[in-house]
């Protein structure tokens, strides 16, 4: 009995970090997107930008949905996704603080 509680209470120690990582990167994506609408409502970004900012999360969001449908979301897979919110965000950072002419949307 005890030998059988110890083998799941491992599989579930195992498989909590694989479900930590999969809502991090939805965490992730949503609060990219609330930057760029922050940014849109406060005339940060102009039209260009926000569509660029807006293709980028979105590539990134078709990625993670394919992914996670076909149930195989390695972590070769989370990493790059992981590398391409990095580079979102950056982006996302350096729209809203350039020095362009930014008359809103």
């Amino acid at each position: 009995m005890i030998k059988l509680f110890s083998t799941a209470l491992v599989a579930a120690l195992i498989a909590l970090p694989l479900a930590a990582n999969a809502g991090e990167l939805h965490n992730r994506i949503e609060n990219q997107q609330d930057r760029i609408n922050q940014g849109v409502q406060s005339g940060q970004l102009t039209r260009h930008e926000y569509t660029v900012d807006e293709r980028r999360l979105n590539s990134i969001r078709r990625q993670r949905d394919h992914s996670i449908d076909n149930k195989n979301l390695s972590p070769a897979q989370r990493a790059k996704l992981n590398r391409e919110l990095n580079r979102t965000s950056n982006g996302v950072y350096f729209t809203k603080h350039n020095r362009a002419d930014q008359p809103g949307l």
